[in-house]
This record gives C-alpha cells, sequence and structure tokens, in this order.
C-alpha cells in the first residue's frame, strides 16, 4: 500500500483515457456519388437536348410546336370532353385496336343515292354537248379566217385604200376575231385632236362593214390614243377623244349597214393599252379596234336547262330557275323572278359611250 501511495504521489494526479471516435467512413461515404450521377445525366439530356434543336429543320419544330398548342386548329377544334394538352386527341390512330398494316376504309358516302342510269346519261349528255361546242367552236374560227382573208382581199382591190393596207393589223385575240385601224402622221385617221372621220376612213370602215355583217357575231369599238395629251386643266382629255372616235366609228359602220343591236359596247381607252409601249407618243398607239366578240363569251351555250344543275329554292321563296315574273316557268313547276341570261364578260351600254 505504501509502494501504491508513493506511485501516485509521483505520478502527479489521477490519469486520464482520451478515447476517438472515429464519424463516417464505410458504406456511409458514397452518398455524394449519387447526387453527382443524377447531375451527369441531367447534363446529357441537356446536351442531347442542345443537339436535337440544332439538328431540326424549322418545319419539323414548328410542328412539335403545334403537336404540344392545345389552340392549334387540329386540336382546338376536335369537340371532346377533355381539356388537356392534346385536347381529347390520342397519338394512335383512333380505335382501341387500330391496325397500322392494312390501309383504313374510307367512311361510306353519306349523300343519297342517284337514281340508277342517271350517271350514264349525264355523261352522254354532257359529251354531247362538249362536241356540239367544240363544233361550234371550229365553225367559229373558220369564219374568221375566212373573213380575214375577204377583208385582206378587198383592200387590195380598192386603189384608194391599198395605200392603207399597212395600217390594218388583223389577229385573233381570246376575245375573238380583232381589226385594228392604225393611224398615221402621213394619212391620218381623225383630224388633229378631235373626232371628225377623214374620207378614206369612212370608206375603210365601209369595207369592214361590207365583210363582217353577214357574220353572226357581236362586235365591241374601242378607241385608243397617244400620250400627247391637252394643255393642263383642260375639260377636254383623252378619254374624251377615244371615246368620241370610237363612237364616230360606231356611226360610221351603222351608215354602211352593220346592224345596229349587234354593238355590243362602245369604249374609249385613251392612252392606257398602247400598241407601241416603248414609245406612248406614237403615231400607231392612235387607233380604233374592231373586235368580233367569240359566241361563247356573248351567247354562251345555256346547260342547266337540260341536266338541271343550279335550280332550287331560297328560303324566302326565290328560285334560280326560269319562269315568268310571279308566274311558273315552261316546263319546271318552280315558282320564281326570271333569271336573266349571262352575257358573257360585256354587258350593253345604256348609251352610245361607255367609259371605264
Amino acid at each position: 500500500m505504501a509502494d501504491d501511495d508513493a506511485k501516485k504521489d509521483e505520478g502527479g494526479g489521477d490519469t486520464y483515457i482520451i478515447k476517438k471516435i472515429k464519424k463516417g467512413g464505410g458504406h456511409h461515404g458514397g452518398a455524394w456519388k449519387v447526387a453527382y450521377a443524377d447531375f451527369v445525366t441531367a447534363m446529357m439530356a441537356f446536351f442531347l437536348l442542345l443537339w436535337l434543336l440544332n439538328v431540326s429543320t424549322d418545319e419539323q419544330l414548328n410542328a412539335i410546336s403545334n403537336y404540344f398548342d392545345p389552340t392549334h386548329p387540329k386540336v382546338s377544334d376536335t369537340k371532346s370532353g377533355a381539356g388537356g394538352v392534346l385536347g381529347g386527341l390520342t397519338v394512335a390512330p383512333e380505335g382501341a385496336m387500330s391496325s397500322t398494316v392494312q390501309p383504313l376504309v374510307p367512311p361510306q358516302s353519306q349523300t343519297a343515292p342517284r337514281p340508277q342510269g342517271m350517271d350514264g346519261k349525264d355523261k352522254g349528255a354532257k359529251s354531247q354537248k362538249d362536241k356540239e361546242k367544240e363544233a361550234a367552236r371550229k365553225a367559229e374560227e373558220d369564219r374568221f379566217k375566212e373573213a380575214q382573208q375577204a377583208l385582206e382581199q378587198a383592200i387590195m382591190e380598192v386603189p384608194e385604200l391599198a395605200a392603207m393596207a399597212e395600217n390594218l393589223i388583223i389577229d385573233v385575240t381570246p376575245e375573238g376575231l380583232r381589226i385594228q385601224m392604225i393611224d398615221d402622221d402621213d394619212e391620218p385617221m381623225f383630224a388633229s385632236g378631235s373626232a371628225q372621220m377623214m374620207q378614206k376612213t369612212q370608206l375603210l370602215v365601209g369595207t369592214i362593214a361590207g365583210i363582217i355583217e353577214p357574220l353572226p357575231n357581236d362586235i365591241s369599238v374601242r378607241g385608243h390614243t397617244d400620250s400627247s395629251g391637252y394643255s393642263p386643266g383642260a375639260d377636254y382629255t383623252n378619254w374624251e377623244l377615244s371615246a368620241d372616235r370610237a363612237n364616230a366609228s360606231r356611226k360610221a359602220l351603222e351608215q354602211f349597214g352593220f346592224p345596229p343591236e349587234r354593238i355590243n359596247n362602245v369604249i374609249g381607252k385613251a392612252d392606257t393599252e398602247h400598241l407601241n409601249p416603248d414609245d406612248p407618243y406614237d403615231s400607231r398607239n392612235r387607233r380604233i379596234s374592231f373586235i368580233l366578240l367569240k359566241e361563247e363569251i356573248t351567247k354562251p351555250i345555256e346547260e342547266e336547262e337540260e341536266t338541271g344543275e343550279g335550280v332550287g329554292i331560297t328560303g324566302d321563296g326565290e328560285g334560280t330557275g326560269g319562269g315568268g315574273e310571279g308566274g311558273d316557268s315552261e316546263g319546271s313547276s318552280l315558282p320564281g323572278p326570271t333569271r336573266p341570261p349571262p352575257i358573257g364578260t360585256f354587258k350593253k351600254t345604256p348609251g352610245a359611250v361607255e367609259f371605264p
């Protein structure tokens, strides 16, 4: 005991033992790896998105945008109880077990079936009508060619007109046979700045009237001027001048026996349609045009009467079929006012002159 007390006194007091405990370690130290893996995955997805945006075209991007747009017509116009992004549409074809191997059969037409034999009759009537139209068109072209040859020959046979042969242009346009009297500074057709017709011009108009009078076509008379205008502020312009000259030519036609009822229109074009656009002041731009209008323009063949198309009654009782005013049409029981026959792109003028 004495020895122990001695040792205790020599040590200077109590002895303390410090124990260090290590925290972590083992399998609890890899949580950062999971977070890092999620971060790498997100970055990979982000770079893939950037790459897809770079290689996609504008059309593809627009299609993708419309696919997720609830206001797009393909989505919003579809009636559905769903109000989601796709508006009730599905990505797959319609039907729970739709097959993409075989093509879908289109639905049957909901219209009432036509009576048997009607299609054949309609096709036959239409084919016959087409043949008649083609025959009429061919006959009209032959008449135009004969009239052109006869007019050229008649001018060469008249000594007073032989010198004006170069001032006459005859061609066929989509409207019909066009006969143009071209002005010349050496041989003017009208007095300068007026509608007073020269004697040779009257003789030329009479020759034209004698050639075209036997033809059944209506005629359009049009006056043209160059760009030489009157003084600023003048009441009389190229519009009045071209219209007056066209009207004077119309009067000359009637004086030489051309039927007045076949005058379809008289128009003053001023300087809006030059024969020589490169030189607006060229004398050749001053001219009178006589156009024998094609019958398919002024007198189109009626098809509705035979096929029955375009005939019906509106809700207020106005019919589109023919018939007298307040009465029944002949051959039809549908009441309604008489439908005026179409006259093509031209209309009868109420007066002697029509301004555009």
